[in-house]
Parts: structure tokens; sequence; C-alpha cells
């Protein structure tokens, strides 16, 4: 037995939208020979491991986790110079937010723009974390990581993790066989990004004409505060998991039927040969869906249509059902499937939850 085990451990004050039930057994890991020993174990006792963070990516049903969940607690932040850029290495259990504080107020570069995204350092590459015209896999230079398949540590290079739209390998083909243990990113001291339309319409309305680093980050934690974004204990719309559903990137001819049906034109980013990317949001309230709708204990946030909120001690499986209600509204009025951010722990076969993480 590993020393310091836990069991039958509530799983919802682990993750920000605080539902689901409890895990069999817990482990906090404070170093990578806690992540070794937890994997030894679970596969002596031939029972499934889930690895977690800050939980903020996450919706745990109401059943809970029936193997063991490793509780990763690794921590430290360790900056050094390379050429002209700074390599900066976080432990996998540091929260995001005070790593983006830490390179900001050094005047770095590269993920100013994902200020105040709730979570610890180590989901970002497995999720390629990203908001406001930046993702964390452009800045990835390598990342230190358990391989449960080859029984060891090793580092992968930021080419190496097929990072994609909220995607990467970790998440995709390689899923389960992983463990982040820490990141290294690569910063430097440039200007900062501005290219996403609200957050250059906040600047200009402040009468920010040459941005630092530092006034990208304010206006960032700005913007998502005032879409009840940031984790804020006073604020009714705080329990969630942030964007629940990602923005669909469909063919120009696509979106031109998008418009047709829904009478106006849809708005769009560009998303590369021929495709663009539809807001989410848009669609859903297109699709007649509003601000402060509730199903049971869960309910679309009032200041975003893009985020579930737990607002009356939600179950997992209220989370769940507005979540499909929402994709099939959606689907049905513009032939459009949208696909869900977080990770579903512990659905044996919810038909639901099939549904919804279904292409």
């Amino acid at each position: 037995m590993i020393e310091r085990l836990e069991s039958r451990v509530p799983l919802a004050p682990f993750s920000t939208l605080g539902v689901g039930g409890a895990a069999r057994w817990l482990l906090r890991a404070i170093d990578a020979r806690d992540v070794a020993a937890a994997h030894e174990w679970c596969e002596s006792a031939q029972t499934p491991l889930l690895v977690l963070g800050g939980g903020s990516n996450l919706v745990v049903a109401d059943e809970g986790w029936h193997g063991l969940v490793l509780h990763i607690g690794l921590t430290g932040i360790e900056f050094r110079a390379s050429g002209g850029d700074t390599l900066i290495t976080a432990a996998a259990g540091e929260p995001w937010d005070r790593l983006v504080a830490a390179s900001v107020e050094r005047s770095l570069a590269g993920i100013e723009c994902l200020s105040g995204i709730p979570g610890s350092v180590g989901g970002t590459p497995i999720q390629n974390v990203g908001a406001y015209g930046q993702e964390v896999g452009e800045v990835v230079e390598s990342v230190s990581l358990f391989d449960r398949r080859e029984n060891r540590m090793r580092t992968l290079g930021g080419g190496e993790c097929r990072f994609a739209y909220r995607m990467s390998r970790f998440k995709s083909e390689d899923a389960g066989r992983f463990v982040v243990c820490g990141v290294t990113l690569r910063l430097a001291p440039r200007s900062p990004t501005v290219t996403y339309p609200d957050l250059a319409n906040y600047l200009d309305e402040a009468g920010v004409t040459v941005p630092t680093v530092g006034d990208v980050r304010q206006a960032v934690l700005a913007i998502r505060r005032r879409k009840g974004m940031v984790l804020d204990p006073s604020d009714a719309d705080t329990r969630s998991v942030g964007s629940f559903f990602m923005n669909p990137v469909v063919p120009e001819e696509v979106r031109e039927r998008i418009s047709s049906v829904a009478g106006r034109m849809a708005p769009a980013y560009p998303a590369g040969a021929g495709h663009v990317k539809v807001p989410a949001a848009w669609l859903i309230e297109q699709a007649g869906f509003r601000k402060g709708d509730v199903y049971g204990g869960a309910a679309i946030s009032t200041k975003h249509p893009l985020a579930i909120v737990n607002r009356r001690r939600a179950k997992a499986s209220d989370v769940v059902h507005l979540a499909t209600r929402i994709k099939r509204g959606v689907m049905d009025r513009f032939g459009v499937a949208l696909r869900p951010e977080p990770v579903f722990v512990g659905f044996a076969a919810d038909p639901e939850v099939e549904y919804l993480t279904r292409s």
C-alpha cells in the first residue's frame, strides 16, 4: 500500500465546476517518485488511474471515480536565460496564473493573453490552452513527463506534442499514457499579442495605444471578469469549466449556410485553407438559448452563453443534460456539432456523454 493513500475522498472540491462524487482512492503527489508509485500501484491492483491538477477542465460523474486519483502537487518555478529569450520551467502543480503573472512581471511576452485561466501548469499542454489570440503550444519548449507505457521519465520537445486547436497528443492518441510533471516555456521581451477584437477594443477604449504585456494582462483579466471567467467566490457565475464548447472551425460555405439560416452574417475569424472559426457563443444564442437559462441546478452563465455554471448545488447530470440540450439545439438549427472542451470522468456508457463527445 502507498503511504499517504486516502480513500473515499469527495472530488467536487477539487474542480472549479464543483460537481461529482468521491474517488475510491486518492494520492497527493509531491514529486515524480509519487507519480511512478501511483502508476505501479494501479498496475498491480489493476485499477484505473485518473490524473488531476487544478480541476478546471473536468466534469466528474455523480458516481465519482472507482479507481485511484493522482492529485498533482509538484511545485516550483525556475527562470534561466537562453540567448535573448528566457526559459521558464514550472512544475505541473503550480497554479497557471501565478506563472503568467511572474512572466509579465519580467516583461516577457508569449502568455500574457492567457491570464486569469484557472487550473495548473500541467494541464495547459494537454489541452493546448488558448485565449485572446494565443495558445500555450506556441511557446512550449519541452514537457517533462512520466511515460506509463515505458515506466520512465521522459522529455518531449514542443514539436513532439502535436499541438492543434485545443488539442495535443496527450488528449488524443496518447490519452492516459503520459503524466505531465513539468513544462518549459520559451518567452521573450517583445511586444504583446493584440489581435483579438475584444482585447483590441478594450485597450482602445482605455486609451492605451502602445500596450505593454502588463497592460494586456490587466485588460484580459478585466474582460474575463466581466464574462464571469475569473474565479471569484462572490460571483454566482464563477463555478464552471470556463468555455464549455470549442469554437467550431468550418468551411466558408458552411458559414454562408449558417448565415442564411440565421438571417444575418455569422461572425467568423480566419482559420486557414478556406476555413473560418465561428464563435460557439453566437451559435448558442442564435439557436434560442439565453444567458441565465436554468436546468436543475445548472445554468447558462448570466454573463456569457458559453459557460455552464453550477449555481444551485448542481449535479453532474444537470450539467450534462444542459450541455446536451445546447449541442442538440445548435445541431438542429445549423447542422454544426459543437465539441465540448472539458474531460468527462466516471460516466460509464452514459448516452448523453457519448453524444456530447462524438465528433
